[in-house]
């Protein structure tokens, strides 16, 4: 019998987490480590960080699948966007950092697909019909949509235009710290991003996740949408056990081949 356990790696703009996942429960089999992304956040400084990282954790075994959520459009496993890390991420195959992080390639995804994946198999999505939009908000805005428990990979809805700019220029989390603005005034521009992306995309159910999750009691209540808008469940650990799901179910679909 093939073993559950992956590696999840979550990349962010802030901070480099990762973790080995029961991939059959969505629980932690080893404790979270987390190192400070490094600015600049360069390929080869990224790399140091996740060697360093890893070298804490004795349990990664070398049977087990390796997951890297990455904050950008992937395709083929390269970076075709990046932007909260930087324009040298262009055209990086992000797979070897596998190499880096365990001794093998990873397979990666884009991490708040990553963390909406998370949501719906275990999370705050779970069995919820239609279309369900995950939104993370963070250092930016990333967004992930899953029909019918399929992912649709890539949305980078974060980027839509909202008085003439990207909506997470706007509205992500670190807006309210950078400019001071209260949970109020911040969540009156949560507000009108969910009501464009409604009409963009008009989702059954919105997932708020990212670490501002831990106080949806400040803006959620605020918030007044025609989609059910709810927290994340799973918290900071959506990211990993997401890479984590994508690596085993890759490594999975291999095998029936």
């Amino acid at each position: 019998m093939t073993s559950p356990i992956a590696l999840g790696i979550d990349i962010g703009g802030s901070g480099i987490k990762l973790a080995l996942v029961n991939t059959e429960t969505g629980a932690l089999a080893t404790s979270r480590r987390r190192i400070d992304t490094p600015r600049p956040a360069t390929p080869n400084a990224v790399s140091g960080a996740l060697r360093k990282l890893a070298s804490q954790e004795p349990g990664i075994r070398a049977s087990a699948p390796v997951g890297i959520g990455f904050p950008g459009v992937i395709r083929g496993g390269k970076a075709q966007t990046a932007a909260n890390l930087g324009k040298a991420w262009i055209g990086t195959d992000v797979r070897t950092l596998g190499d880096v992080a365990a001794g093998r390639a990873a397979t990666v995804v884009n991490d708040a697909d990553a963390a909406g994946l998370a949501e719906v198999r275990f999370g705050a999505g779970r069995g919820q019909q239609g279309l369900v939009a995950i939104i993370t908000l963070g250092t930016g805005i990333g967004s992930a949509l899953v029909y019918a428990g399929h992912l649709l990979p890539n949305s980078e809805l974060g980027h839509i235009e909202i008085r003439g700019k990207d909506a997470e220029k706007r509205a992500a989390a670190s807006v309210r710290v950078r400019k001071g603005l209260s949970w109020k005034a911040w969540s009156r521009r949560v507000e009108e991003y969910l009501l464009t992306l409604d009409r963009l995309v008009s989702p059954d159910l919105v997932i708020i996740g990212g670490g501002i999750s831990r106080n949806a009691d400040k803006f959620l209540p605020r918030i007044h949408v025609r989609p059910r808008v709810v927290p994340a469940s799973l918290g900071n650990d959506a990211g990993i056990i997401g890479a984590a799901l994508w690596a085993r179910d890759a490594a999975d679909v291999e095998g029936d081949e």
